[in-house]
């Protein structure tokens, strides 16, 4: 008797987008244009353009292992080039143009690549890399007109490239991406993505409880490409069959609310200040977003009185994340059918990942509900070891330290309750900076609030608020520090309260608690 069988069907990214091209070919792909001229093309012509940008890839050299950098905005042209890297077995390595070019050189020299990909409006910044960085061989600008002395438009080499080649055809377990840390906590390191890990990852984020997204959604994502693959966003919408828009570089408020109005947007992914400056600017005109059904936030906490202004006042649900770059990025979403989700709460795993609170020591947790301890993952999209880096980054056991501080609650919720890194230890005890910060938030005058340590002669380290108002908004600091009164230990408590005009943001769009370690630690 001879046993039935499975066919072999490699997990590999380029299936999606000829999924999306077959059986949704005339959904659209939409990038915001200047003037509010929205440019469109659907996901069968994505996929020619993108198949044609890998023959370009190929006559200029590039094969299945190769490393190609993109320092670009969401957009079209973005996308049809992850996947031509991605889909003739190519790494794409993102880069994020909100670092300087010292570092951006050196990531690129880090990967090795000798082909860079850029936004139009970014050439200034590519000069400078190409300056730093003389093994590149090669720039292509998109989204525009190269430059004098820069490189190549890539348009019009597109229309003239042959359809003569074959995506697929290798182990699901090669490299696809490669994507660096922010640097924010030391040098940045590399992260590599599979093909298999990110098409699991993408049937994870597809999952109902997670993102959830069908085909008559239109979902923008304003999460950046070069941020941890925009949470996995272009892939899971073409997989999903769903109207993919993009924003290109214009994130302010004005900018999205237009661009939701236009395109009939359903659901919105980013980080909390991105939907700050949204809520900001509809407040401010009084006008409403009626298609917007959902905003989806990860990459830092969320202020519960943001939450409120945009479910209360807009009539938006939120959706609550977390996340890092190190598991491609999504690890927990909050479940919208639950009734009661707190800004605190982060949400609940779905299949493919599991989380474990430890100690110090890296032992787990004897009762892993509603105690706190350092959050701890493993899963199918979950980082082994760094870029370059032998010793791996997980134990035996597969299992990854975040770095975060965490709960779960007994319905297997997870609240992060800080960074490690973050505690400030004032007279040998931890004060935890985040649950100070989550009570100033919640006041109705405060739009951002940070806690950073300042040197003290006498307990080694003591507190320091920082906040930014709302726009005419006024509080004193008696009041600010008043709120925090009988919700934290008393010695808690800042001893100073600094207000900033704009909270620094890092290249992710969290708080830049570096820069205000910088400025205001005093050590």
């Amino acid at each position: 008797m001879i046993d039935g069988s499975i066919q072999s069907f490699p997990l590999t990214l380029d299936r999606i987008l000829d999924h999306a091209a077959k059986w949704h070919p005339d959904t659209e792909v939409v990038t915001a244009g200047e003037g509010g001229i929205n440019r469109r093309v659907d996901y069968a012509t994505l996929r020619q353009r993108a198949l044609k940008v890998s023959s370009l890839l190929r006559d200029y050299g590039v094969v299945r292992g190769n490393r190609v950098a993109t320092l670009a905005w969401n957009s079209q042209a973005h996308v049809e080039v992850w996947y031509a890297i991605m889909g003739m077995g190519a790494v794409c390595h993102t880069l994020n143009p909100r670092l300087t070019a010292t570092q951006l050189a050196w990531m690129l020299g880090q990967s090795g690549a000798t082909i860079l990909i850029v936004s139009a409006d970014l050439q200034p910044l590519a000069a400078k890399i190409v300056a730093e960085a003389p093994h590149l061989e090669r720039v292509l600008v998109i989204d525009g007109e190269a430059s004098p002395g820069i490189g190549a438009t890539l348009e019009p080499l597109i229309e003239a490239a042959s359809l003569d080649i074959a995506w697929g055809g290798f182990d699901e377990t090669a490299p696809s991406g490669l994507c660096f840390t922010s640097g924010s906590t030391g040098a940045p390191k590399g992260v590599t993505y599979t093909h298999r890990s990110s098409f699991l990852h993408t049937l994870r984020l597809m999952q109902a409880d997670v993102l959830g997204v069908r085909s008559t959604d239109s979902v923008l994502p304003v999460v950046p490409m070069f941020h941890a693959n925009a949470w996995g966003l272009p892939f899971a919408v073409p997989g999903a069959g769903a109207k993919l828009v993009l924003p290109g570089r214009h994130t302010d408020g004005a900018s999205l609310a237009r661009l939701i109005e236009s395109e009939n947007v359903t659901i919105a992914v980013g980080v909390p200040t991105v939907w700050l400056g949204l809520c900001e600017h509809l407040e401010t005109t009084g006008t409403r977003l009626p298609s917007l059904q959902r905003i989806t936030v990860g990459g830092a906490p969320m202020p519960p009185a943001l939450m409120a202004r945009i479910e209360d006042q807009l009539g938006v649900a939120v959706q609550t994340s977390w996340g890092m770059t190190e598991l491609s990025p999504v690890g927990t979403f909050g479940v919208m059918t639950d009734a009661d989700r707190p800004a605190a709460i982060s949400g609940r795993p779905a299949l493919g990942v599991d989380l474990m609170l430890a100690d110090e020591k890296g032992d787990p947790l004897a009762d892993q509900r509603d105690r706190e301890g350092r959050l701890h993952v493993r899963g199918a999209a979950v980082i082994e070891r760094y870029f370059g880096q032998e010793t791996p980054c997980a134990d035996a056991e597969g299992w990854f330290d975040t770095g975060d501080l965490a709960k779960i609650d007994r319905r297997g919720n997870l609240m992060i309750t800080g960074r490690a890194k973050d505690l400030i230890k004032s007279g040998g005890e931890w004060i935890n900076p985040a649950e100070i910060e989550a009570v100033v938030c919640a006041l109705p005058q405060v739009s951002l609030a940070a806690v950073i340590g300042r040197s003290d002669d006498k307990w080694g380290e003591r507190p320091m608020l920082l906040v930014e108002l709302r726009e005419d908004q006024d509080i004193s600091d008696q009041d600010l520090l008043g709120a925090l009164r009988g919700r934290v230990a008393s010695w808690w408590i800042p001893d100073s309260v600094v207000r900033v005009p704009s909270m620094p943001l890092a290249s992710t769009g969290k708080i830049d608690k570096l820069s205000l370690r910088a400025s205001f630690s005093g050590g």
